[in-house]
């Protein structure tokens, strides 16, 4: 959520920050702003929606400057307001942009108050522009003016700064939220993701936990949190601007539901060959660490958190191993009981998400055994900080909504399971099978892709609706839960996702004529009793859509509509079976006239609790 460009050049900066803030956008954003020194003074313009707003607000102003921030804000602390956009400015001289949340800041803003600055702002980030223009009051510069605030914050941060005094110079600062430099020649920039920077340089260093750096045209120069200079590598990223663009299609969703048979296929490159799942391609301990685990305990959020949910099934089968799954902002609040030699596992997208970050840091020394990352972002904190890390090769993904972050996650933790297994005794021949079963997985993904003129026209039903029930069974289960959280997330139909076991303990009370019922039916051992529960909502009038394949021998009959699949194999099944969920709440929300990429209230990256 929210996002950070700054840049410092000699040339003229301010297309670069509005053309940073667009492909930013994906993140999650109600308001935009930049600032800018231009002829000396800070210039500063900011609008409420999207970046368009700012861009045509620019347009009457003519800024122009080479160094300045941009940011767009996803309201925390104050409302939807011009006066709570960021950038924040001080004195006339010291523009600020910041995200994240400073949790002292009502103390810190007391002590200002009483000094005599005003506050225009009901945000927290008035505070560090303040602070840092009190600090350059007693003589220092103006990376030391940052260092001495960032002592003073308790929370989760990242801090863009620069001073009308010192023109040549940004400083930065993170604490738990992403911040990346991109290198040029003769000009340097900031970003909270390398998306933003793609046209200007594939050339980053990636700030870690308590960095401070002072950004020049020619230089930069990075602390770490004792002060010390310290020397990140420099990474080169071959990711093409295009990359973000949505190219032939409507929105991002839609193009990252189509490039899931390439991400898949991805995801698997190096880690099966043959008959065999690769244990070492996790990292050089892999081995040895998976072969002494006794216990699996899995953290997400979100989509993610989903995926782990069908992980516990397969993990359990293949391997063995008790597996526990939770939510990564009730299990950082709980007094967690750690069994001798448990693997830690978090799955996340982006790698920065602040809960499971913040899981895995507790993680670190609550006694287990190893972390493993499974995670889309290979320079991300979750990467970094963990001891085995199993890469999605998703590719960006730009729409809130995650797709093919979300099958390639299937995809890797079925192939850690089967890792797992190896050490207990799986046979051979099951192993063979599942490898053989994730080569084909794209093919058959590719396949359920065809369905999607089908889908489209299946979407006119659910338009007018309310409600809608996904039910499943087994590792569908967890397939249903994620299929009503994707209509809910861009159709805004409230929509819940039930195991169909559970259907005579509440739900079935809530089955009628106007309630759709989705239920995701791949031939599997469970399939007769799914039957029964298909029944059990056809009894009571309730309209059924069962996606199914032919095998299962399911036909339609009234108040059933019925979606025809291509065969999906057991282990993969999940991940076929997601692709018309994902479809039919595309559809839905193109339909319903919803913004699909930037649904209202939700952010790509949440990186605050």
């Amino acid at each position: 959520m929210c996002g950070i460009v700054g840049a410092v050049a000699q040339r003229n900066i301010v297309p670069i920050l509005v053309e940073g803030l667009r492909r930013l956008e994906y993140r999650g954003y109600d308001s935009a702003g930049l600032a800018v020194l231009d002829h000396g003074a800070v210039s500063l313009c900011r609008a409420v929606g999207k970046v368009a707003q700012l861009q045509a607000k620019l347009e009457a102003h003519h800024l122009s400057g080479q160094l300045g921030v941009a940011h767009t804000r996803w309201a925390t602390h104050g409302g939807v307001t011009e006066q709570n956009a960021h950038p924040h400015v001080s004195g006339g001289r010291v523009a600020v942009i910041h995200n994240g949340i400073i949790e002292n800041y009502e103390t810190i803003k007391a002590e200002l108050q009483a000094k005599g600055y005003t506050f225009s702002s009901e945000t927290d980030t008035e505070v560090i522009a303040h602070l840092v223009h009190d600090n350059l009051k007693h003589g220092v510069g103006l990376a030391e003016a940052v260092r001495e605030a960032v002592r003073r914050f308790t929370g989760a941060y990242a801090i863009v700064v620069f001073d009308a005094h010192a023109p040549d110079r940004f400083v930065v600062a993170r604490i738990a939220s992403p911040l990346v430099i991109g290198l040029g020649f003769g000009e340097n920039f900031v970003a909270s993701d390398v998306s933003a920077l793609l046209p200007v340089t594939q050339r980053f260093i990636y700030l870690e936990e308590g960095d401070l750096a002072e950004i020049t045209q020619e230089a930069v120069h990075i602390f770490g949190a004792d002060g010390h200079k310290r020397e990140r590598a420099v990474h080169d990223i071959a990711l093409r601007p295009e990359a973000a663009e949505k190219g032939p299609y409507r929105h991002f969703m839609l193009k990252e539901i189509f490039e899931q048979p390439e991400a898949l296929a991805n995801t698997l490159r190096g880690r099966a060959s043959g008959h065999h799942v690769l244990p070492e391609s996790l990292g050089p301990r892999a081995a040895q660490i998976l072969a002494k685990a006794s216990c699996v305990h899995l953290v997400a959020c979100g989509t993610s958190y989903h995926a782990g949910l069908v992980a516990k099934y397969w993990i359990e089968e293949l391997a063995g191993l008790p597996c526990s799954v939770e939510l990564a902002s009730e299990y950082r609040y709980r007094k967690v009981t750690v069994p001798a030699d448990t693997l830690f596992v978090t799955l996340s997208q982006s790698g920065e998400t602040a809960d499971t970050l913040a899981a895995l840091r507790y993680a670190r020394t609550a006694g287990y055994l190893a972390l493993l990352a499974i995670c889309n972002s290979a320079q991300s904190s979750m990467v970094r900080e963990s001891d085995l890390v199993l890469l999605t090769q998703a590719g960006p993904e730009i729409g809130v909504a995650s797709t093919k972050a979300f099958t390639t996650q299937l995809l890797a933790v079925l192939l850690v399971a089967a890792m797992l297994g190896r050490y207990r005794g799986l046979k051979p021949e099951l192993e063979e099978e599942i490898v053989r079963q994730a080569y084909g997985v794209a093919g058959t993904v590719e396949r359920a892709l065809h369905m999607d003129p089908a889908i489209q026209q299946l979407a006119e039903l659910f338009v007018e609706k309310h409600h809608t029930l996904f039910l499943g069974r087994g590792p569908m289960f967890p397939i249903a839960l994620e299929g009503a959280l994707k209509l809910k997330e861009i159709s805004y139909i409230h929509a819940e996702g039930y195991a169909a076991g559970e259907l005579k303990h509440g739900p079935l009370a809530l089955i009628d004529e106007e309630m759709p019922v989705v239920v995701v039916a791949p031939n599997n051992e469970l399939l007769d009793k799914l039957k029964s529960n298909i029944q059990v909502v056809r009894a009571r009038g309730g309209r059924l859509f069962v996606i199914a394949d032919d095998a299962t021998g399911l036909t339609e009959e009234p108040g059933t509509t019925l979606i025809r699949m291509p065969h999906a194999e057991r282990y993969v099944a999940p991940i076929v079976y997601t692709v018309p969920l994902q479809l039919l709440s595309y559809h839905v929300a193109v339909l319903k006239g919803t913004d699909v990429d930037q649904p209202r209230n939700l952010a790509k990256s949440v990186t605050v609790e």
